[in-house]
């Protein structure tokens, strides 16, 4: 079985282009777990284009006392992000190496290089109890290094998967992110996923191995517009829950 974490930056960027409350990103949080979720997740920016330092606390708030969904939070390890991060109690925290002014994630850690960032960061994460996961492409030195580092799991950034479904590249794309996977687990390493996965491409993706969560907002926002909330909500639930048999 994959959790299926929702990333809710969508539905507070549709709220922010109108200047009102509406939609009400906590609103949908507690329809989310109403549905069945098992998880919800904020990547919080520094410009606040879309969640917000008040959205993340609230959030936390909420989520602290639902049994079964785990609140987490995704940013740069920068020190205003700890801030936030120390007053909203995740669950976990995915760490990921984007740039202030940058649009959307697109790479993962360079793990080795990073570590006078990335140890102190885990210490912190640490200190709250919530679990660490770093942001990685599916590269084996890098899932190595992150097995070395004392973090408990891995987020794979699946772009990359997800422009090549459908192609004549799709399977040498898996198999290499089936090889990050089979090589994070045999390091004791847990293995989440995330960004361009799709009510199309995720049953194939979740079938290289045991994937524990997945991380998915905005296709699942422009699908619940094409079909209902609720209705595709239930399709990655019933995608998720099968994988890899039962829980």
């Amino acid at each position: 079985m994959t959790a299926l974490s929702v990333n809710l930056n969508k539905i507070a960027l549709l709220r922010n282009s109108r200047g009102r409350d509406y939609p009400n990103v906590l609103e949908y949080a507690r329809r989310l777990v109403d549905m069945g979720v098992d998880g919800i997740t904020v990547h919080p920016r520094q410009d606040e284009r879309h969640i917000k330092r008040q959205d993340t606390l609230e959030l936390g708030a909420l989520l602290k006392d639902v049994a079964d969904v785990e609140f987490n939070i995704e940013g740069y390890p920068s020190a205003d992000f700890f801030d936030l991060v120390e007053r909203s109690s995740p669950d976990q925290v995915t760490l990921v190496p984007d740039s202030v002014d940058q649009l959307t994630s697109d790479h993962g850690w360079q793990v080795a290089s990073s570590l006078d960032t990335l140890g102190p960061a885990l210490e912190r994460i640490r200190a709250i109890g919530a679990r660490g996961a770093l942001f990685l492409d599916p590269d084996l030195a890098q899932v190595e290094a992150a097995a070395a580092s004392g973090y408990d799991r891995i987020e794979l950034y699946t772009e990359h998967y997800a422009a090549s479904w459908g192609t004549p590249e799709q399977a040498a794309v898996l198999a290499t992110y089936r090889g990050a996977l089979e090589r994070a687990v045999l390091l004791g390493l847990g293995v989440n996923a995330g960004h361009d996965l799709d009510l199309d491409n995720l049953a194939d993706f979740l079938a290289i191995g045991d994937v524990l969560e997945v991380s998915i907002g905005h296709a699942l926002t422009v699908e619940s517009i094409d079909r209902g909330l609720a209705n595709v909500v239930a399709r990655y639930l019933a995608i998720c829950h099968t994988a890899g048999g039962p829980a």
